[in-house]
């Protein structure tokens, strides 16, 4: 299965989360907004300068930075 970070996630492309990395701070912020392995997720909309990006994950909206979705990478479905 091909995986690819979020932040370079198309509108409309979706997955399965695969892993989360990065730095203390931002991986547990990502973690208590639900963004583990395992969720699916949908990109909804990109901003113009692709930041910030929002994504359907659980069942709701979430808008996370370029910063942070260049942190989770996802099995494309």
């Amino acid at each position: 299965m091909a995986t690819k970070m979020l932040s370079d996630f198309a509108v409309g492309e979706s997955g399965r989360i695969k892993n989360v990395s990065g730095e203390g701070k931002i991986r547990r912020r990502l973690f208590d907004m639900g963004v583990t392995p395992g969720a699916e997720l949908t990109m909804r909309k990109k901003a113009p300068l692709g930041d910030p990006i929002e994504i359907t994950i659980r069942g709701y909206e979430l808008t996370l930075r370029k910063v942070e979705a260049a942190c989770v990478e996802v099995d494309i479905k």
